[in-house]
Protein backbone atom coordinates (compact mmCIF):
# COMPACT_ATOMS: atom_id res chain seq x y z
CA UNK A 1 0.00 0.00 0.00
CA UNK A 2 2.82 2.39 0.89
CA UNK A 3 4.63 1.34 -2.03
CA UNK A 4 1.63 2.00 -4.34
CA UNK A 5 0.82 6.04 -2.97
CA UNK A 6 5.03 6.64 -3.22
CA UNK A 7 4.59 5.35 -6.95
CA UNK A 8 1.53 7.49 -7.29
CA UNK A 9 2.87 10.88 -5.54
CA UNK A 10 6.05 9.99 -7.88
CA UNK A 11 4.41 9.88 -11.03
CA UNK A 12 1.99 12.85 -10.18
CA UNK A 13 5.62 14.72 -9.40
CA UNK A 14 7.23 14.26 -12.68
CA UNK A 15 3.87 15.16 -14.65
CA UNK A 16 3.90 18.56 -12.98
CA UNK A 17 7.35 18.71 -13.83
CA UNK A 18 6.95 17.80 -17.40
CA UNK A 19 4.21 20.43 -16.94
CA UNK A 20 6.18 23.36 -15.90
CA UNK A 21 8.79 22.44 -18.53
CA UNK A 22 6.49 22.91 -20.87
CA UNK A 23 4.90 25.72 -19.74
CA UNK A 24 8.08 27.59 -18.79
CA UNK A 25 8.56 29.25 -22.45
CA UNK A 26 5.43 30.99 -22.09
CA UNK A 27 6.02 32.01 -18.16
CA UNK A 28 9.32 33.88 -19.52
CA UNK A 29 7.27 35.33 -22.51
CA UNK A 30 4.56 36.67 -20.27
CA UNK A 31 6.86 38.10 -17.13
CA UNK A 32 9.28 40.03 -20.12
CA UNK A 33 6.44 40.99 -21.96
CA UNK A 34 4.41 42.58 -18.90
CA UNK A 35 7.92 44.43 -17.81
CA UNK A 36 8.82 45.45 -21.19
CA UNK A 37 4.81 47.11 -21.48
CA UNK A 38 5.26 48.68 -18.36
CA UNK A 39 8.50 50.07 -18.86
CA UNK A 40 7.41 51.62 -22.47
CA UNK A 41 4.20 52.87 -21.40
CA UNK A 42 5.79 54.63 -18.25
CA UNK A 43 9.12 55.51 -18.81
CA UNK A 44 9.04 56.20 -22.66
CA UNK A 45 5.60 57.40 -23.23
CA UNK A 46 5.53 58.92 -19.76
CA UNK A 47 1.82 57.56 -18.27
CA UNK A 48 1.75 57.84 -14.59
CA UNK A 49 -0.06 54.52 -14.08
CA UNK A 50 -0.18 52.36 -17.24
CA UNK A 51 -1.26 48.89 -15.27
CA UNK A 52 -3.11 48.01 -18.54
CA UNK A 53 -0.25 47.63 -20.49
CA UNK A 54 1.20 44.73 -19.00
CA UNK A 55 -2.69 43.27 -18.47
CA UNK A 56 -2.92 43.67 -22.30
CA UNK A 57 0.18 42.14 -23.30
CA UNK A 58 0.09 38.91 -20.52
CA UNK A 59 -3.24 38.83 -22.40
CA UNK A 60 -2.41 38.48 -25.80
CA UNK A 61 0.66 35.92 -24.78
CA UNK A 62 -2.01 33.92 -23.13
CA UNK A 63 -4.97 34.01 -25.28
CA UNK A 64 -2.24 33.48 -28.27
CA UNK A 65 -0.86 29.98 -27.63
CA UNK A 66 -1.48 27.82 -30.52
CA UNK A 67 -3.71 30.35 -32.05
CA UNK A 68 -2.79 32.08 -35.88
CA UNK A 69 -1.15 35.88 -35.58
CA UNK A 70 -4.72 37.18 -37.04
CA UNK A 71 -6.68 35.75 -33.98
CA UNK A 72 -4.33 37.08 -32.02
CA UNK A 73 -4.45 40.49 -33.80
CA UNK A 74 -8.19 40.24 -32.60
CA UNK A 75 -7.65 39.77 -29.71
CA UNK A 76 -5.22 42.85 -29.19
CA UNK A 77 -8.14 45.48 -30.68
CA UNK A 78 -10.40 43.32 -28.80
CA UNK A 79 -8.90 44.84 -25.52
CA UNK A 80 -7.99 48.09 -26.53
CA UNK A 81 -12.12 48.40 -28.12
CA UNK A 82 -13.38 47.16 -24.75
CA UNK A 83 -10.85 49.46 -22.60
CA UNK A 84 -11.70 52.34 -25.05
CA UNK A 85 -15.51 52.26 -24.79
CA UNK A 86 -15.59 51.71 -20.76
CA UNK A 87 -13.40 54.65 -20.26
CA UNK A 88 -15.62 57.05 -22.44
CA UNK A 89 -18.74 55.83 -20.95
CA UNK A 90 -17.93 55.69 -17.75
CA UNK A 91 -16.54 59.59 -17.67
CA UNK A 92 -20.30 60.23 -19.67
CA UNK A 93 -22.69 58.30 -17.48
CA UNK A 94 -20.47 57.38 -14.53
CA UNK A 95 -20.36 53.29 -13.03
CA UNK A 96 -23.44 51.19 -11.91
CA UNK A 97 -25.01 47.70 -12.53
CA UNK A 98 -27.26 49.62 -15.61
CA UNK A 99 -23.68 51.09 -16.82
CA UNK A 100 -21.48 47.60 -16.86
CA UNK A 101 -24.55 46.08 -18.93
CA UNK A 102 -24.92 48.90 -21.39
CA UNK A 103 -20.64 48.89 -21.62
CA UNK A 104 -20.75 45.24 -22.27
CA UNK A 105 -23.46 45.45 -25.12
CA UNK A 106 -21.72 48.51 -26.66
CA UNK A 107 -18.46 46.83 -26.39
CA UNK A 108 -19.80 43.53 -28.46
CA UNK A 109 -21.73 45.30 -30.98
CA UNK A 110 -18.71 47.57 -31.94
CA UNK A 111 -16.62 44.42 -32.05
CA UNK A 112 -19.29 42.83 -33.94
CA UNK A 113 -19.62 45.42 -36.68
CA UNK A 114 -15.64 45.59 -37.09
CA UNK A 115 -16.15 41.68 -38.05
CA UNK A 116 -14.57 39.89 -34.99
CA UNK A 117 -14.50 36.38 -34.48
CA UNK A 118 -14.95 35.13 -31.00
CA UNK A 119 -12.02 35.79 -29.42
CA UNK A 120 -12.54 39.58 -30.10
CA UNK A 121 -15.36 39.93 -29.06
CA UNK A 122 -14.71 38.21 -25.28
CA UNK A 123 -11.81 40.18 -25.07
CA UNK A 124 -13.75 43.20 -26.16
CA UNK A 125 -16.50 42.38 -23.48
CA UNK A 126 -14.29 41.03 -20.55
CA UNK A 127 -11.98 44.31 -20.75
CA UNK A 128 -14.62 46.69 -20.62
CA UNK A 129 -16.31 44.95 -17.64
CA UNK A 130 -12.29 45.37 -16.19
CA UNK A 131 -12.51 48.91 -17.17
CA UNK A 132 -15.98 49.30 -15.35
CA UNK A 133 -15.42 47.66 -12.01
CA UNK A 134 -11.88 48.19 -11.17
CA UNK A 135 -10.81 51.68 -12.36
CA UNK A 136 -12.09 54.88 -11.93
CA UNK A 137 -13.42 57.81 -13.85
CA UNK A 138 -10.67 59.76 -13.12
CA UNK A 139 -8.12 60.38 -15.97
CA UNK A 140 -8.35 61.66 -19.74
CA UNK A 141 -10.29 59.90 -22.37
CA UNK A 142 -8.64 57.13 -24.43
CA UNK A 143 -5.14 56.94 -22.31
CA UNK A 144 -5.86 53.52 -21.12
CA UNK A 145 -7.02 52.48 -24.64
CA UNK A 146 -3.26 53.58 -25.83
CA UNK A 147 -1.69 51.32 -22.68
CA UNK A 148 -3.71 48.56 -24.10
CA UNK A 149 -2.11 48.79 -27.63
CA UNK A 150 0.91 49.38 -26.21
CA UNK A 151 1.05 46.77 -23.90
CA UNK A 152 -0.54 44.02 -26.91
CA UNK A 153 1.43 45.43 -29.22
CA UNK A 154 4.59 44.60 -27.21
CA UNK A 155 3.14 40.86 -26.19
CA UNK A 156 3.26 40.73 -29.92
CA UNK A 157 7.02 41.51 -30.61
CA UNK A 158 7.76 39.70 -27.58
CA UNK A 159 5.82 36.49 -29.28
CA UNK A 160 7.19 37.05 -32.57
CA UNK A 161 10.61 38.59 -32.75
CA UNK A 162 12.34 38.65 -28.98
CA UNK A 163 11.43 35.34 -27.61
CA UNK A 164 9.11 33.32 -30.25
CA UNK A 165 8.16 30.13 -28.97
CA UNK A 166 9.96 26.73 -30.88
CA UNK A 167 7.66 25.81 -33.32
CA UNK A 168 9.24 22.58 -33.57
CA UNK A 169 8.76 21.56 -30.30
CA UNK A 170 5.23 22.78 -30.00
CA UNK A 171 4.60 20.64 -32.99
CA UNK A 172 5.97 17.73 -31.84
CA UNK A 173 4.57 17.56 -28.69
CA UNK A 174 0.99 17.94 -30.42
CA UNK A 175 1.82 15.17 -33.15
CA UNK A 176 3.03 12.71 -30.66
CA UNK A 177 0.00 11.80 -29.11
CA UNK A 178 -1.55 12.18 -32.66
CA UNK A 179 0.74 9.57 -34.06
CA UNK A 180 0.95 7.27 -31.01
CA UNK A 181 -3.14 6.83 -31.40
CA UNK A 182 -3.11 5.97 -34.91
CA UNK A 183 -0.38 3.34 -34.32
CA UNK A 184 -1.83 1.52 -31.39
CA UNK A 185 -5.22 1.79 -33.18
CA UNK A 186 -3.74 -0.01 -36.33
CA UNK A 187 -2.01 -2.65 -33.99
CA UNK A 188 -4.98 -3.19 -31.56
CA UNK A 189 -7.53 -3.56 -35.00
CA UNK A 190 -5.10 -6.05 -36.61
CA UNK A 191 -4.42 -8.20 -32.68
CA UNK A 192 -8.54 -8.32 -33.02
CA UNK A 193 -8.61 -9.18 -36.25
CA UNK A 194 -6.35 -12.34 -35.73
CA UNK A 195 -8.03 -13.63 -32.62
CA UNK A 196 -11.24 -12.68 -34.57
CA UNK A 197 -12.52 -10.74 -31.01
CA UNK A 198 -14.62 -8.17 -32.48
CA UNK A 199 -14.61 -6.55 -28.72
CA UNK A 200 -11.21 -6.11 -29.72
CA UNK A 201 -11.90 -4.19 -33.26
CA UNK A 202 -14.41 -2.00 -31.38
CA UNK A 203 -12.97 -0.90 -28.71
CA UNK A 204 -10.04 0.26 -31.16
CA UNK A 205 -12.66 2.00 -33.34
CA UNK A 206 -13.34 3.41 -30.25
CA UNK A 207 -10.20 4.84 -29.49
CA UNK A 208 -9.42 6.13 -33.55
CA UNK A 209 -12.74 8.15 -33.18
CA UNK A 210 -11.63 9.63 -29.79
CA UNK A 211 -8.12 10.63 -31.31
CA UNK A 212 -10.13 13.20 -33.24
CA UNK A 213 -9.50 15.89 -31.38
CA UNK A 214 -5.52 15.12 -30.94
CA UNK A 215 -5.79 15.40 -34.63
CA UNK A 216 -7.24 18.59 -34.92
CA UNK A 217 -4.58 19.99 -32.15
CA UNK A 218 -2.04 18.43 -34.36
CA UNK A 219 -3.65 20.34 -37.50
CA UNK A 220 -3.69 23.53 -34.87
CA UNK A 221 -0.52 23.52 -34.15
CA UNK A 222 1.21 23.11 -37.53
CA UNK A 223 -0.81 26.20 -38.73
CA UNK A 224 0.11 28.15 -35.78
CA UNK A 225 3.96 26.72 -36.36
CA UNK A 226 3.87 27.67 -39.81
CA UNK A 227 3.16 31.41 -38.91
CA UNK A 228 5.44 31.31 -36.02
CA UNK A 229 8.13 30.53 -38.28
CA UNK A 230 7.18 32.97 -40.74
CA UNK A 231 6.77 35.98 -38.38
CA UNK A 232 10.25 35.23 -36.01
CA UNK A 233 13.45 35.04 -37.87
CA UNK A 234 14.71 33.99 -34.84
CA UNK A 235 13.61 30.15 -36.05
CA UNK A 236 13.69 30.38 -39.29
CA UNK A 237 16.53 27.55 -38.93
CA UNK A 238 13.43 25.18 -37.74
CA UNK A 239 12.08 25.72 -41.05
CA UNK A 240 13.68 22.07 -42.92
CA UNK A 241 12.64 19.67 -40.01
CA UNK A 242 9.16 21.41 -39.16
CA UNK A 243 8.70 21.15 -43.00
CA UNK A 244 8.20 17.28 -42.54
CA UNK A 245 5.21 17.78 -40.09
CA UNK A 246 3.40 19.97 -42.22
CA UNK A 247 3.66 18.89 -45.22
CA UNK A 248 2.64 15.13 -44.07
CA UNK A 249 -0.02 16.78 -41.49
CA UNK A 250 -3.07 16.80 -43.96
CA UNK A 251 -2.16 13.07 -45.13
CA UNK A 252 -2.01 11.39 -41.54
CA UNK A 253 -5.92 13.07 -41.14
CA UNK A 254 -6.76 11.10 -43.97
CA UNK A 255 -4.72 8.09 -42.80
CA UNK A 256 -6.77 8.49 -39.89
CA UNK A 257 -10.18 8.42 -41.56
CA UNK A 258 -9.57 5.54 -43.83
CA UNK A 259 -8.34 3.41 -40.89
CA UNK A 260 -11.20 4.03 -39.26
CA UNK A 261 -13.47 2.49 -42.49
CA UNK A 262 -10.97 -0.26 -42.74
CA UNK A 263 -11.73 -1.13 -38.77
CA UNK A 264 -15.61 -0.98 -39.37
CA UNK A 265 -15.33 -3.15 -42.32
CA UNK A 266 -13.04 -5.71 -40.26
CA UNK A 267 -15.97 -5.90 -37.63
CA UNK A 268 -18.43 -6.55 -40.24
CA UNK A 269 -15.89 -9.47 -41.93
CA UNK A 270 -15.66 -10.88 -38.45
CA UNK A 271 -19.38 -10.87 -38.14
CA UNK A 272 -20.28 -12.16 -41.15
CA UNK A 273 -17.77 -15.16 -40.72
CA UNK A 274 -15.90 -14.04 -43.86
CA UNK A 275 -12.43 -16.03 -43.91
CA UNK A 276 -8.95 -14.09 -42.83
CA UNK A 277 -5.93 -15.02 -44.54
CA UNK A 278 -3.12 -14.90 -41.97
CA UNK A 279 -1.44 -11.91 -43.99
CA UNK A 280 -4.20 -9.66 -43.35
CA UNK A 281 -3.35 -8.79 -39.45
CA UNK A 282 0.28 -8.66 -40.39
CA UNK A 283 -0.45 -6.40 -42.45
CA UNK A 284 -2.18 -4.08 -41.18
CA UNK A 285 0.41 -4.53 -37.64
CA UNK A 286 3.11 -3.66 -40.43
CA UNK A 287 0.91 -0.33 -40.85
CA UNK A 288 1.16 0.05 -36.93
CA UNK A 289 4.98 -0.17 -37.57
CA UNK A 290 5.11 2.35 -40.19
CA UNK A 291 3.25 5.25 -38.39
CA UNK A 292 5.37 4.47 -35.15
CA UNK A 293 8.74 4.69 -37.23
CA UNK A 294 7.25 8.11 -39.05
CA UNK A 295 7.19 9.40 -35.81
CA UNK A 296 10.48 8.77 -34.60
CA UNK A 297 12.01 10.01 -37.91
CA UNK A 298 10.14 13.04 -37.72
CA UNK A 299 11.37 13.46 -34.16
CA UNK A 300 14.75 13.00 -35.45
CA UNK A 301 14.56 15.32 -38.18
CA UNK A 302 15.62 12.44 -40.80
CA UNK A 303 14.26 11.53 -43.83
CA UNK A 304 11.51 8.99 -43.20
CA UNK A 305 13.07 5.73 -44.92
CA UNK A 306 11.88 3.20 -42.63
CA UNK A 307 8.71 4.10 -42.56
CA UNK A 308 8.02 4.19 -46.07
CA UNK A 309 9.62 0.47 -46.26
CA UNK A 310 7.46 -0.73 -43.42
CA UNK A 311 4.09 0.80 -45.26
CA UNK A 312 5.54 -1.15 -48.47
CA UNK A 313 6.02 -4.03 -47.23
CA UNK A 314 2.15 -3.87 -45.50
CA UNK A 315 0.85 -3.23 -48.98
CA UNK A 316 2.74 -6.32 -50.10
CA UNK A 317 1.40 -8.31 -47.09
CA UNK A 318 -2.23 -7.60 -48.28
CA UNK A 319 -1.38 -8.25 -51.99
CA UNK A 320 -1.10 -11.96 -51.00
CA UNK A 321 -4.60 -12.13 -49.62
CA UNK A 322 -6.00 -12.27 -52.64
CA UNK A 323 -3.99 -15.34 -52.92
CA UNK A 324 -5.69 -16.52 -50.03
CA UNK A 325 -8.95 -16.05 -50.65
CA UNK A 326 -10.83 -13.11 -49.07
CA UNK A 327 -14.76 -12.51 -49.17
CA UNK A 328 -16.48 -8.92 -49.76
CA UNK A 329 -15.08 -7.24 -46.50
CA UNK A 330 -11.98 -8.52 -47.07
CA UNK A 331 -11.51 -7.00 -50.76
CA UNK A 332 -12.63 -3.75 -48.67
CA UNK A 333 -10.05 -4.28 -45.82
CA UNK A 334 -7.41 -4.62 -48.81
CA UNK A 335 -8.25 -1.96 -50.86
CA UNK A 336 -8.55 0.36 -47.10
CA UNK A 337 -4.54 -1.21 -46.51
CA UNK A 338 -3.85 0.44 -50.03
CA UNK A 339 -5.37 3.71 -49.44
CA UNK A 340 -3.79 4.13 -46.16
CA UNK A 341 -0.23 3.00 -47.21
CA UNK A 342 -0.28 5.53 -49.75
CA UNK A 343 -1.25 8.63 -47.01
CA UNK A 344 1.40 7.22 -45.01
CA UNK A 345 4.08 7.87 -48.16
CA UNK A 346 2.29 10.64 -49.18
CA UNK A 347 3.27 12.01 -45.61
CA UNK A 348 6.25 10.99 -45.37
CA UNK A 349 7.49 13.07 -48.32
CA UNK A 350 6.77 10.85 -51.44
CA UNK A 351 5.17 12.57 -54.54
CA UNK A 352 1.49 12.61 -54.50
CA UNK A 353 1.29 10.75 -57.98
CA UNK A 354 4.30 8.07 -56.93
CA UNK A 355 3.00 6.95 -53.99
CA UNK A 356 0.24 5.06 -55.62
CA UNK A 357 2.48 3.55 -57.75
CA UNK A 358 4.88 2.63 -55.56
CA UNK A 359 2.09 0.82 -53.60
CA UNK A 360 0.88 -0.84 -56.49
CA UNK A 361 3.62 -2.22 -57.62
CA UNK A 362 4.13 -3.62 -53.86
CA UNK A 363 1.25 -5.43 -54.18
CA UNK A 364 2.14 -6.60 -57.09
CA UNK A 365 -1.10 -5.34 -59.54
CA UNK A 366 1.41 -3.55 -62.19
CA UNK A 367 2.12 -6.87 -63.51
CA UNK A 368 -1.77 -7.89 -63.63
CA UNK A 369 -2.01 -4.40 -65.61
CA UNK A 370 0.82 -5.74 -68.31
CA UNK A 371 -1.10 -8.81 -68.70
CA UNK A 372 -4.53 -7.06 -69.35
CA UNK A 373 -2.87 -4.85 -71.85
CA UNK A 374 -0.91 -7.41 -73.65
CA UNK A 375 -3.23 -8.24 -77.13
CA UNK A 376 -4.00 -11.65 -77.41
CA UNK A 377 -2.82 -14.43 -80.39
Amino acid sequence: MTTSISGTVTTGFRTGLRRVRGGLALAVQAGVAAGLAWFVAHDVIGRPAPFFAPIAAVITLASSVGQRVKRTTELVIGVAIGIGIGDALILLIGSGPWQIGLIVVLAVLVATAVGGGTPLVVQSASSAVLVATLTSSTGLPWTRFFDALVGGGIGLIVMTLLLPLNPLSVVRRAADPALQALADGLHRVAAGLGDKDRDEVRDALAGLRAAEGTFAAFSAAVTAARENVAFAPARWRNRGALALYVDGADQITYMLRNIRVLSRRVDTALGDDEPIPAVLPVSVSLLGDAVELLKQEWAKGVEPEAARERALRAATECGRAYEEGVGFSGGVIVAQIRTAATDLLRASGVDYAEAPRLVRRAVGWHLRSRKRRTPRP
